[in-house]
């Protein structure tokens, strides 16, 4: 990933910035907004396409990187003379105090590079200025800590301390060369200082506090798909090593906030909440259908995960995410929703088909489904043979 801004943290995302740059200038939108805003990639593609950009997360550690990403508009040569009084405070080799978390235990084995990657951490945190240039050195900090660990990365960015990459950097270097690479891609982004400045803020999107009714005339989103992934789990290796949770336990109250797409959201709560809702009414026998027959196939599973439960919460929340962008819309709105279908335990769910019904519930007008690519055909990786598929589901408003 070499586009400018965008590259500076890696994150889950459903599509790239430049696809978005391109529905943008097609759609002629004035207003964007995306309500699983993840690390900036729609705000910042409205920023570099002079569009008004809003994103909005429930993960205050995803947000956060979002909005230092919007910190693009500072100064580069301000940032690279912070950034040599950090690694001058790094040089002085104070004493550290390492993270109680027993994942950067076996993640950071070297106490050595452990010790000088605590340092750049402590020296960021020190030299704070109250300004946008500490929220820029705290990214750079952070999108360093896995590229200085021997762990490897799943693909889907789980941390796994028990495989080991062959690459790892050296602490300070690493971040000296991350300042550089920021630095870099602001000054490539100084054509697109005068477009409209980006919004990012911390927010559910089942409920859009904080977004203006009538304000969007494009919604441009990638939802979490249905597929057990647990967003919560991605961060935890940077948010153990800032102290900010120190085990998987911990992360509980942030599932709690999260859209119900991984079993690891469910917790005690209960279905009826979402099968007895008149929220879901338009596909409420499929969705029991489907229910029921998950609930049945996990009886006879060993793992006895709860995709039953995960499944009826997906739609639960999804209808109330299209009733709050029904309110925050402008008449006429064009909804691009990147998704994919989804077959738990190998039980089909029509995600595309059952997101547009609801979303005609809400107030919508009309939707229609544009296949990108075809999903879970590589055997190696099948759980089960049911064919899948990825695409964008349009929806006018």
């Amino acid at each position: 990933m070499r586009l400018p801004v965008h590259r500076w943290f890696r994150y889950s995302a459903g599509f790239s910035a430049q696809w978005a740059r391109a529905v943008l200038a097609d759609s002629g939108a004035r207003r964007v907004l995306d309500p699983f805003g993840g690390s900036g990639t729609t705000v910042i593609a409205a920023e570099q396409s002079s569009v008004s950009g809003m994103g909005v997360d429930v993960h205050p550690f995803v947000s956060r990187i979002a909005k230092a990403k919007l910190a693009w508009r500072a100064d580069p040569d301000i940032l690279l003379e912070r950034a040599r009084a950090v690694t001058l405070e790094v040089q002085r080799a104070r004493r550290v105090e390492g993270p109680s978390s027993p994942l950067i235990a076996k993640c950071f084995p070297d106490t050595a590079a452990l010790e000088e990657l605590l340092r750049v951490r402590d020296a960021v945190e020190t030299l704070r200025a109250g300004d946008a240039y500490d929220e820029l050195l705290w990214l750079a900090f952070v999108s360093i800590i896995r590229a200085c660990s021997p762990a490897g990365t799943a693909q889907w960015q789980y941390v796994l301390p028990n495989k080991t990459k062959s690459r790892v950097l050296e602490p300070r270097a690493a971040f000296e060369s991350r300042v550089r690479l920021f630095a870099d891609d602001m000054w490539a982004m100084q054509d697109h200082l005068a477009a409209p400045g980006g919004q990012v803020f911390e927010a559910d999107a089942r409920t859009l506090d904080g977004v203006s009714d009538g304000w969007a005339d494009l919604i441009l989103t990638s939802p979490p798909y249905a597929n057990n992934f647990d967003y919560a789990d991605a961060t935890r290796l940077e948010q153990s090593f800032l102290g900010e949770i120190n085990g998987w336990g911990d992360l509980g109250p942030l599932r709690k906030m999260l859209l119900k797409s991984a079993t690891q959201h469910m917790g005690r709560w209960d279905p009826a909440e979402a099968l007895d809702s008149p929220l879901v009414e338009p596909i409420r026998q499929e969705l029991f259908e489907v229910y029921s027959r998950l609930a049945d196939v996990k009886r006879a599973k060993a793992g006895n995960k709860a995709y039953d439960l995960m499944i009826a919460g997906y739609f639960f929340d999804s209808a109330q995410v299209w009733h709050a962008l029904r309110r925050a819309s402008a008449p006429g709105v064009k909804v691009c929703y990147v998704v994919g279908d989804s077959a738990p335990y190998g039980v089909h769910v029509p995600v595309e088909r059952w997101l547009g019904d609801l979303a005609v519930a809400a107030g919508f007008k009309t939707w229609n489904f544009e296949k990108v690519r075809d999903r879970n055909t590589k055997w190696k990786n099948r759980k089960h043979d049911h064919p899948l598929h990825e695409g964008r589901l349009w929806i006018e408003g």
